[in-house]
C-alpha cells in the first residue's frame, strides 16, 4: 500500500476492536504464520526476538516456546496488546509502535518475525529499513504479506455492484520483489503461496473479515452503512464463483526470509 492509501489510526482502532474475536477467526492466519516459522533455520537460536505486528500474541508465544527466551511483542493497536498482555503474562515486553518507526536500538535484534502485518504499512521500504537497522549482522527478518490477487473474488463481485473501493489494495508481486532487492539484505528468499478458503455463504466471509478487524482502509470506500439492495447485489455477483466446495476466497501470500549480512 502507498502512503496516501492508508489510515493507521483507522487500522489500529479496527484491529483493537477485534482483539476479543480475532483468535476464533484466525485459522488461516495461524496457518500462514506457521508456514513462515517453518522457513527459519532449524538450528538458529536467537537471543533477542521481536514479534512485529504481534496482535493477540499467538506467535509471540510460539516463538518463546521455540527459542526458550522472552520475545518482545510490538503492535500498532493498543487493544490487541492489552489482550496479549492478559493472555500471555510470561511473554513480553509489549510495545505499542509503528513498523515504520521502530523503538529498537540499532543492532539489538537477532530475529524480527512478522506475520500478516506489514501489508498495512504506508511505505514498506521504510519498514524494511527500520528492521534492517534493528537487526544484528547475521540476523533475520522473517515476514509474510498479502500481495495483489488476494480477495480477488470479492473485489470482482463489488465491481459489478458499484464503483466504490470495498476491498483493500495489495502490492503487486513484482513491486514487492523490487523493494526486497533494494532493501540491503545479503540474502532474500521470497515464495508465493496461494490459499483458497471456501464458505457456504458470503456472509460467513464478511463476518470473518469483521472478526479479524481486516476492514477496508482505502480511499474511495463508501461512507455509512451498506444498503440492503447493494448487499443483495453483491451476494448475487459473488455466486458466479461458487464451486463444488462452496464460495472461494483466494489469498496470495508472499513468504519472505531476509538475512542481514555479517559486518
Amino acid at each position: 500500500m502507498t502512503e496516501r492509501t492508508i489510515d493507521k489510526r483507522r487500522i489500529a482502532e479496527s484491529f483493537g476492536r477485534a482483539a476479543t474475536t480475532y483468535d476464533q477467526a484466525a485459522a488461516f492466519q495461524r496457518t500462514v504464520g506457521s508456514n513462515l516459522l517453518a522457513r527459519l533455520p532449524k538450528d538458529y537460536c536467537p537471543e533477542n526476538t521481536a514479534d512485529l505486528g504481534c496482535g493477540t500474541g499467538y506467535f509471540t508465544r510460539e516463538l518463546q516456546r521455540r527459542y526458550g527466551r522472552p520475545v518482545m511483542g510490538i503492535d500498532l493497536a493498543e487493544g490487541m496488546l492489552q489482550f496479549a498482555r492478559n493472555a500471555s503474562p510470561d511473554c513480553g515486553p509489549w510495545v505499542t509502535a509503528d513498523a515504520e518507526a521502530l523503538p529498537l536500538r540499532a543492532g539489538s535484534q537477532d530475529l524480527i518475525f512478522s506475520s500478516l502485518a506489514l501489508q498495512w504499512c504506508s511505505n514498506l521500504q521504510i519498514a524494511l529499513s527500520e528492521a534492517y537497522n534493528a537487526l544484528r549482522p547475521g540476523g533475520y527478518l522473517a515476514f509474510n504479506t498479502l500481495v495483489e490477487g488476494s480477495l480477488g473474488e470479492l473485489r470482482q463481485a463489488w465491481e459489478r455492484v458499484d464503483g466504490f473501493v470495498h476491498v483493500n489494495r495489495f502490492m503487486p508481486e513484482a513491486v514487492l520483489r523490487e523493494l526486497l532487492a533494494r532493501a540491503g539484505f545479503s540474502q532474500c528468499r521470497c515464495e508465493i503461496e496461494q490459499h483458497v478458503l471456501h464458505y457456504a455463504q458470503l456472509s460467513e466471509l464478511t463476518r470473518e473479515l469483521k472478526a479479524l478487524g481486516a476492514h477496508n482502509v482505502n480511499p474511495g470506500r463508501p461512507g455509512g452503512l451498506t444498503g440492503r439492495a447493494r448487499l443483495r447485489a453483491l451476494t448475487e455477483a459473488y455466486e458466479q464463483f461458487r464451486g463444488d466446495k462452496g464460495l472461494p476466497a483466494t489469498y496470495q501470500v508472499a513468504q519472505i526470509v531476509l538475512t542481514k549480512g555479517a559486518a
